[in-house]
């Protein structure tokens, strides 16, 4: 005897009409995506990553348009549970030169436009936007009583100097098992320029075996995965 199958009450949200609406409203800028296929690249990496790991907290560290925040709060929407906390003072190359910013678009300027973006994707209950400098977000972080992080992902100012610190800032507030992405590893000629280092951080931290798991996806702008190996506490990032 058959029994037709009861159909699951969870949610997909990365159906072809959104996946069309992030490419026109979110906007992927080297993320390995292709427009005409619908294929988000990395931004299915993003999502699959947070419907796997069941996050509580995500922090998001700069987005020129909302991207790879859009995709890990639809993992956090169809998981229906988790917060992400998006850290952005809305620089942008134009106002703020290119020392503060690479590909800043200055997008988070007015509370109600990042509410109605965040609204387009059912997200707007699930992200807490900050227009604060990392520096300034972490500052605050025990104050305003934030979960550790389950997932950081790291897209703001891509100097060396300022891409370790918000690794070593997220580190301090992750714990074992923590996932934190470093985006746009792939900047080969700005990286030979000393005007990224994030690549050069990734390498410092893969010979790191004993604290951290490192896979980096060198394709596009790239992205690597760091896994941290071991809890804290954490007193030097790079040695």
């Amino acid at each position: 005897m058959f029994y037709a199958r009861k159909k699951p009450e969870g949610r997909f949200s990365l159906e072809p009409g959104i996946i069309s609406e992030i490419f026109e409203h979110a906007k992927p800028l080297g993320h390995h995506e292709d427009a005409a296929s619908l294929n988000l690249g990395f931004g299915f990496l993003y999502y699959g990553l947070v419907r796997t790991l069941r996050p509580e907290q995500i922090v998001v560290i700069g987005s020129g348009f909302g991207f790879s925040v859009v995709c890990l709060a639809l993992g956090l929407k169809d998981n229906r549970k988790g917060k992400l906390s998006f850290v952005d003072p809305s620089y942008s190359l134009l106002k703020n030169g290119p020392l503060q910013t690479i590909g800043g678009m200055s997008q988070w300027d007015n509370p109600d436009n990042v509410r109605a973006r965040f609204v387009r994707f059912g997200v707007e209950s699930i992200v807490t936007h900050y227009r604060q400098t990392s520096a300034e977000f972490f500052a605050e972080f025990n104050a305003r009583g934030h979960k550790n992080i389950d997932i950081a992902f790291i897209d703001g100012n891509h100097s060396y100097d300022s891409v370790s610190y918000d690794l070593s800032a997220a580190l301090h507030h992750s714990h074992r098992n923590s996932y934190i992405l470093l985006h746009d590893t792939h900047l080969v000629v700005r990286e030979l320029i000393r005007h990224a280092g994030v690549k050069r951080l990734v390498r410092q931290i893969a010979r790191r075996a004993e604290d951290f798991e490192v896979i980096d996806f060198p394709f596009s702008s790239g992205v690597a995965m760091i896994r941290v190996v071991r809890d804290g506490p954490w007193q030097t990032l790079v040695r």
